[in-house]
């Protein structure tokens, strides 16, 4: 898959830098183990940060000051990042997916980022384009129904857009079913190490929980 950072999302965040990984994986659906990674960090977080605290981490300011440039209000759109935190912050349960989109979770509760997770079997043509939502641009978000991208960042493929780092799309998303996984970290905050270390971590996260084989990262600008 070739990833293009469009001109126009270069001019907002000439900084940008982002880590493609791809796997074959093995799915399944609940993980104890992983789960009592995810409730240890949770415990970490409500004892170090509070809901305002939270928008101050880097990785988090970051995109929610290129959300802002855009044109999205990001305490309407949450970005996942900080949706996740959030609510962990304020005593609610994360939801429980499957182990894959719950190991995704954890990467982006740890980093701060928000991370794209694909079943790479869905997408139309060879290119995943960076740009900027348009008024009227139809997207269905996972769990959201029809959700209005103007003004967020968005990856489009052939047909139209995969992802954004408040919802990724139905048409795209991961499942019990997908073996060829493709995951997009988006570092708004030009931290090239910290990317890496999302991108590897999340790769070992992968060959731990599920079972990844052929496993590899490259960086995009």
């Amino acid at each position: 898959m070739n990833i293009v950072v469009s001109s126009e999302m270069h001019t907002v965040c000439p900084e940008f830098v982002g880590a493609c990984i791809t796997a074959n994986i093995e799915n399944s659906e609940f993980s104890a183990e992983l789960w009592r990674e995810i409730d240890t960090l949770s415990g970490e977080f409500r004892a170090t940060l509070t809901t305002e605290s939270l928008k101050v981490i880097d990785s988090i300011q970051a995109t929610r000051r290129i959300y802002k440039l855009c044109g999205k209000d990001p305490s309407r759109y949450r970005p996942s990042g900080e949706a996740l935190v959030r609510r962990v912050l304020q005593g609610k349960p994360l939801h429980k997916v499957d182990t894959l989109v719950d190991l995704i979770n954890l990467a982006s509760m740890k980093f701060g980022y928000s991370i794209g997770a694909f079943d790479a079997d869905k997408f139309c043509g060879d290119t995943l384009a960076l740009g900027i939502g348009r008024e009227g641009e139809p997207y269905e978000g996972i769990g959201r129904g029809m959700i209005n991208i103007a003004g967020m960042p968005v990856y489009r493929d052939a047909v139209g857009g995969v992802g954004t780092p408040t919802s990724d799309n139905e048409r795209t998303k991961v499942s019990l079913s997908t073996s060829r996984l493709l995951v997009l970290v988006n570092g708004y905050d030009g931290n090239e190490k910290l990317v890496r270390a999302t991108a590897e971590y999340i790769i070992g996260l992968a060959g731990r929980f599920c079972s990844a084989t052929g496993a590899s990262y490259c960086i995009y600008k």
